[in-house]
């Protein structure tokens, strides 16, 4: 024992060690995490059309081109109208204006030039473009490959054929990035631009030729260095929350399950240190979308060691040794981890690959998450508690016992959970339809969505982020109306920008006299321009169809896991049944619909995928063990199970955003409110909806089978009796 004791003595301390080392570089590289405009400000870049009169198509296209291009300098970048003919871009995370106004340059288009000057191709005809290295004698070349649509392949077959033995200069925002000589003709629909000196070089330059040249050009009106959207404030709070919320979570862990909680919060306290490293080394831009990808993916964390400590349990009440148990508890646990955590990081690849802006945020910080928690829950998690048995905690009572408990009747109440979810969801359609009449918008859009005005106002003293908050809001919103007021301080100068939802010509002039009566500010030194929704159609597309394949990828997912369709039916209706009614509170409660509310249902959708798979798993797992109990029995008794899990995973999660809730910020609350309701909603519909589905899904599926089968019977039965008969 005195080995053991030694060999969990030294794991411990490495496990101990390990936690204040990567504590001590997740805190001191907090300062280096990129924070997003709502959270550190950045750059504002405002850009004129050159034409005088552009096209709302114009510029809408132009809007849209342009948010992708930034996203190479980050994916929380907002891109905007203002006015007629202006275009905004914000860069969270920088300072230097001058730095990205030259690494981004005047928007322009790529063209293929002959040695006449004339045009012969241009960046609308190139269907992809990809940076690639080659190694030449040892020297590394970098460049960009060139796919031609199939109307660019022809035009650039006939162009090359023309000028076998001339150049066809390759032109991008009036530079020459190549000027080769055509030696036979280029049919096949490919060519290449070298003359780049690395690979982020060539890397950045395909990405902006993917984009394809903009509908309008551009040309620099003005940028500044603006603060954060949502202040110091806001940032501190949400930290202490964080901490409250993690410590309660801490002492709930430790109570409940003993010796292996202890063994969670180390692991958990590892995890979160080296979170915040890897946000740090992969340069993620953190916003507060990206907030709620941590808050999944801690509280996914927190759902993989309850699954193994409750299969731990349940081994210990079956009579095994506690050394026996653990290693039963983690490998029985192993299924669900891998295949909850899978679903979800499908999802979030997927959102990342179609998403943009706020939804590759989130899905940025939810996959580093969700790779990070399964290393931890099934190798840290393991590591520390079997140190911590070697110690000497060997007692069974240390670990706890769970006793076999009385089987609800969950499949019992199933039409009231039916009819319950159905009214629900009837109400919230009914309330978008209300809504639709009363305001014109189904929804109450923020500006993210809508637009608005954007006043500047240059004050006669240099404000603090405290001063605008607590002093110059309250004026605005009393003016305004409106509870959604946005503010931003231009670094360098007393000019404070305030967004609000679009205002009329006298609330205009209102909220002007209020800032001369309230703030001496001089009356000419007031301007406003109205702004679009910093989310864009195309955007709003972007993420629907990400949704889309999502979900489809995860249906797919579950029906190979599982080798039953009804499995992954009955999921991806839960999931729809999630949205909605969570939907249903933005549509009754008037909530504001921001650029937090894609991140919202994201969440509540990983979250609610996740519950259903442990439920699942263990359906699976009943059904092999124990194949003579009636079907309805089985699905009772895997929801029993797994159901102190279910309460215990989303009251940790909950926890942690209840409290963000009371102590931070408004906006900060309004983003945290409908998360709790999605929590609530989630375990709900894995607990009461999920296994009722499928259970009716498989009964009404044996019962076709069984009419199927009898008819058959008959009918062979007719036929040799037909038989007999002549």
């Amino acid at each position: 024992m005195k080995s053991n004791k030694g060999k969990g003595l030294i794991g411990l301390i490495i496990a101990l060690a390990l936690v204040g080392l990567f504590g001590y570089f997740g805190y001191t590289t907090m300062n280096d995490i990129k924070l997003g405009l709502d959270l550190a400000g950045g750059v504002s870049i405002t850009y004129q059309a050159k034409e005088e009169n552009p096209t709302a198509e114009d510029m809408s296209d132009t809007i849209y081109k342009l948010q992708q291009r930034v996203q190479n300098y980050s994916t929380e970048a907002e891109v905007y109208q203002e006015g007629s003919n202006r275009i905004n871009v914000d860069i969270p995370g920088v300072s230097d204006a001058n730095a990205i106004l030259e690494e981004l340059g005047k928007p322009g288009s790529l063209i293929f030039v002959d040695e006449a000057g004339q045009t012969i191709l241009n960046g609308n005809q190139v269907a992809t473009a990809k940076p690639v290295i080659t190694d030449e004698n040892g020297i590394k070349k970098y460049m960009v490959d060139l796919t031609f649509t199939d109307d660019g392949k022809t035009v650039f077959a006939d162009a090359t054929t023309k000028n076998v033995g001339k150049r066809i200069a390759i032109i991008y925002d009036g530079k020459i990035y190549s000027n080769p000589v055509v030696n036979e003709p280029i049919t096949q629909g490919q060519c290449q631009i070298s003359g780049m000196t690395s690979y982020e070089e060539a890397e950045t330059l395909a990405s902006t030729i993917r984009i394809g040249s903009l509908s309008l050009e551009l040309e620099e009106l003005r940028s500044n260095v603006v603060g954060a959207k949502l202040g110091q404030e806001a940032i501190s709070t949400s930290l202490k929350a964080g901490a409250i919320g993690f410590g309660i979570v801490a002492v709930f862990m430790i109570i409940v399950y003993l010796v292996p909680g202890l063994a969670a919060v180390i692991a958990l306290s590892l995890y979160v240190g080296l979170i915040l490293i890897l946000l740090s080394a992969f340069s993620v831009t953190l916003t507060l979308p990206g907030v709620a990808g941590i808050i999944l993916s801690i509280g996914m964390a927190v759902d993989a060691n309850v699954i193994i400590f409750t299969r731990i349990k349940e081994e210990i009440g079956l009579g095994k040794t506690v050394q026996s148990a653990i290693k039963s508890g983690f490998n029985k646990a192993l299924s669900a981890i891998i295949d909850g955590n899978v679903t979800t990081l499908i999802a979030a690849g997927v959102l990342f690959w179609r998403g943009s802006g706020t939804v590759k945020g989130f899905a940025s910080t939810l996959a580093i998450g969700i790779v990070l928690s399964m290393i931890t829950a099934l190798f840290i998690t393991k590591f520390i508690l079997n140190a911590l048995f070697n110690l000497g905690f060997q007692d069974p009572k240390f670990f706890g016992t769970k006793t076999d408990k009385k089987t609800i009747d969950f499949l019992g109440k199933r039409k009231i959970w039916f009819a319950v979810s159905l009214l629900v969801i009837v109400i919230g359609l009914g309330g978008l339809v209300v809504n639709k009449t009363q305001t014109g918008d189904i929804l109450n859009y923020s500006m993210e969505f809508k637009g608005g005005t954007s006043t500047n106002v240059t004050f006669n003293e240099d404000m603090s982020l405290e001063d605008i908050s607590s002093k110059v809001v309250p004026v605005v919103e009393n003016v305004t109306g409106d509870a959604q007021v946005q503010t931003q301080k231009v670094a360098g100068t007393n000019e404070v920008i305030i967004k609000t939802k679009t205002l009329s010509v006298e609330e205009r002039q209102n909220l002007d006299q209020a800032m001369v009566d309230n703030f001496g500010v001089e009356a000419e030194k007031i301007t406003a321009e109205s702004i679009s929704g910093a989310i864009s159609k195309e955007m709003k597309q972007d993420a629907f169809i990400a949704v889309i394949i999502a979900t489809i990828c995860m249906l797919l997912y579950i029906w190979f896991r599982f080798k039953d369709i009804k499995f992954a039916g009955s999921a991806v209706l839960a999931l729809l049944h999630d949205v909605l009614v969570v939907l249903t509170f933005y549509s009754l409660l008037k909530w504001s619909v921001g650029s937090t509310f894609i991140a919202c249902m994201l969440t509540i959708v990983g979250y609610s995928i996740n519950a259903t798979i442990v439920i699942f798993d263990r359906i699976r797992e009943n059904l092999k063990v124990n194949s003579k109990m009636e079907l309805s029995e089985i699905v009772n008794l895997s929801i029993t199970q797994t159901f102190t899990r279910s309460i215990n995973t989303s009251l940790t999660t909950f926890i942690m955003v209840f409290v963000l809730f009371i102590l931070g910020v408004s906006s900060i609350r309004e983003f945290a409110l409908p998360l709790m309701v999605g929590i609530v909603c989630g375990t709900y519909s894995s607990v009461c909806i999920t296994g009722s589905l499928w259970y009716v899904m498989t009964i009404y599926k044996n019962k076709h089978m069984e009419e199927k089968k009898a008819a058959e019977k008959a009918a062979k039965a007719a036929a040799k009796s037909s038989k007999k008969s002549k």
